[in-house]
């Protein structure tokens, strides 16, 4: 019963705002087009004041870090792999064959960044 009216709301408020913003096209074009740019750039500044806000927090800053240094490590495990493959490629097939049985281990080369876990907090003891 709740959804039903809730539907029949909503309903009502877009078919007055669809009737509203014809109106106003209508009658004053001009004036429509001005308030839809004002609008707008009024929502891009919030959003761009917003976005300079979000990149301040020093978690970003340390994500970035960690982005940063996941890079490094996926081109160092690259250049690895391609130096490797080279010479691979000069052996016989039945060594080809050979190696398709043994299970190939992948280790993950990563990057330590040290953070706080090691600082003690300073507390007032009571």
């Amino acid at each position: 019963m709740k959804n039903r009216i809730s539907i029949a709301v909503i309903s009502f408020v877009i078919l007055f705002a669809s009737i509203g913003l014809v109106s106003r096209l209508i009658t004053d074009p001009i004036g429509f087009v001005k308030n839809i740019a004002v609008l707008l750039v009024v929502g891009v500044l919030i959003w761009f004041i917003a976005q300079r806000l979000y990149k301040s927090s020093p978690q970003k800053k340390e994500q970035k870090a960690f982005i940063k240094a996941a890079k490094k490590s996926k081109k160092r495990l690259n250049f690895k792999e391609k130096s490797s493959n080279k010479p691979a490629s000069l052996k016989s097939n039945s060594s080809l064959k050979a190696k398709k049985f043994k299970r190939s281990t992948t280790s993950a080369h990563l990057t330590v960044i040290e953070g706080k876990k090691g600082k003690k907090k300073n507390r007032a003891s009571l």
